[in-house]
């Protein structure tokens, strides 16, 4: 199955809008607990407050000359410490061998110790507790109390509800909550515009695309893409330039086989109706049939190697080194002439042959089809001599074919390469030399035909890189 890819434009959103997201979440609940603390702090001093408001009215009285602790306090002396009605308060006084002296009798005991850095100036703890099911902040004071009857320590006790705590929290949530979901609005909002302008060029350049007219394999031109989309449109304009260059290669390929099968093939239809209809003899319609099937044949087969070597050649960019093995040029040669020995003997030729280990990396039948294309053409050229002899230095390996020719006139030097360009009339299809220029070319090397200055005759020269870690 087919998986689908994402839309660039949620991949950036969700890349930066989750982080933010989440980073803006911690915050708030970091936030939330400082405010928490806080109104931890402020209530708590309410409490100290209270407790040292009871403090201020104990008293110490002599009874059966041991000192007792007594309270004058009321609970409606409490009462302006109870803020907004919201929040209640309980205490307790207990005297200084821990016995109840007033204030609610059920409260919790403190059985607990003072911390050894306190923020107020006084002996005071606070800690949560739960008195009658109900969650509470207690406070406890211990204060000294002296009188001409005796001295000693009070336990007081002061404990508040957490409704009014709760509130003001819960307010503190709701304006912090508030502040940063309308954060992560505008966050949203700037994210998606910029993530849409980013993206625009791509868009504009998807809907030029699609607008194209079939066929039109024109450069993409986008100016106003950003700079990281360069590397893109660079690489698609070079991809869309070897389709045209393959899709032209192609469209010529068709257009010559078409142009060059077409001649040999009437021409054996009318030996083949000639034969039928005994106006020729059927010993020489069979030799002359033999002859155009031949010549077809062979434009056939050219064909069919040119455009291999154009396929070799839109491979071109890619590393030789990396896919291309490593092949003797010197075996290849010999081998082939090996093959074209009853041409050269036919054709009664002094051949002579040298050649020198050159290991160089190529397809086998790229080199094959460059050297035979070389001898058989020196061979359909010569009269009396033909000698190849290949060599190899530290980078280059030289082939070069001579024959005793008649050479080149300029005007055959200015179509050298050129396909169908044949050299002679009725001397071949003018593919050999088009063919070994287009395998030269893909393997980095170059080809020179030149009248050598020893008599008539042709040089043929082609160089090669060797193989750069051939032993």
């Amino acid at each position: 199955m087919k998986r689908r890819s994402g839309s660039l434009r949620w991949q950036l959103t969700l890349g930066i809008l989750l982080p933010v997201t989440l980073l803006i979440a911690f915050n708030t609940w970091s936030l939330y607990q400082q405010a928490l603390k806080a109104a931890d702090t402020a209530y708590d001093r309410t409490l100290l407050a209270s407790a040292k408001s009871i403090g201020e009215q104990l008293d110490v009285r002599n009874e059966g000359g041991r000192a007792v602790l007594y309270s004058t306090v009321l609970y409606s002396a409490l009462e302006p410490f109870e803020a907004d009605n919201r929040s209640r308060i309980f205490y307790k006084v207990s005297g200084f061998e821990g016995e109840m002296v007033s204030g609610f009798a059920d409260l919790p005991g403190w059985q607990g110790q003072l911390p050894v850095k306190n923020p107020y100036a006084a002996l005071v703890t606070f800690y949560d507790e739960v008195y009658k099911g109900e969650p509470v902040r207690m406070a406890v004071l211990l204060q000294p109390v002296a009188d001409e009857a005796g001295q000693g320590m009070a336990t007081i006790q002061v404990a508040e509800t957490l409704e009014l705590r709760h509130t003001l929290a819960r307010q503190i949530l709701v304006e912090t909550l508030w502040r940063q979901v309308g954060l992560v609005i505008v966050i949203v909002i700037v994210v998606v515009v910029v993530v849409q302008r980013a993206t625009g060029p791509v868009r504009r350049l998807s809907a030029q695309l699609r607008e194209r007219a079939e066929g039109d394999l024109s450069p993409v031109v986008a100016p106003d893409a950003p700079r990281e989309w360069q590397p893109l449109v660079e690489a698609t304009n070079q991809m869309v330039g070897r389709l045209s260059e393959l899709l032209e290669h192609q469209k010529r390929f068709v257009r010559d086989a078409s142009h060059q099968l077409k001649t040999p093939l009437a021409v054996l239809k009318v030996q083949v109706q000639g034969a039928r209809q005994g106006d020729v003899d059927p010993m020489q319609a069979l030799a002359e049939i033999e002859v155009t099937v031949s010549r077809a044949t062979q434009v056939a087969n050219q064909m069919l190697a040119l455009a291999k070597v154009e396929q070799l050649r839109q491979q071109a960019d890619v590393s030789a080194a990396q896919v291309l093995p490593v092949q003797d040029w010197a075996e290849i040669t010999r081998a082939v002439a090996l093959d074209l020995a009853p041409l050269i003997a036919e054709a009664q030729l002094d051949f002579d042959i040298e050649t020198q280990s050159a290991p160089i990396r190529s397809h086998e039948w790229a080199l094959r089809e460059l050297t035979r294309n070389l001898i058989h053409n020196a061979i359909q050229h010569t009269d009396q001599r033909l000698r190849i002899w290949l060599r190899a230095d530290t980078q280059m390996a030289v082939l070069t074919v001579r024959d005793s020719g008649p050479g080149l006139t300029p005007e055959q030097r200015d179509r050298l390469f050129l396909p169908f360009a044949a050299g002679q009339p009725g001397g071949g299809s003018g593919l050999g030399l088009a063919i070994c220029h287009g395998i030269v070319a893909s393997l980095g090397g170059s080809i020179e035909l030149d009248n050598h200055g020893e008599g008539p005759g042709l040089d043929a020269r082609v160089r090669l890189p060797l193989a750069r870690h051939a032993a």
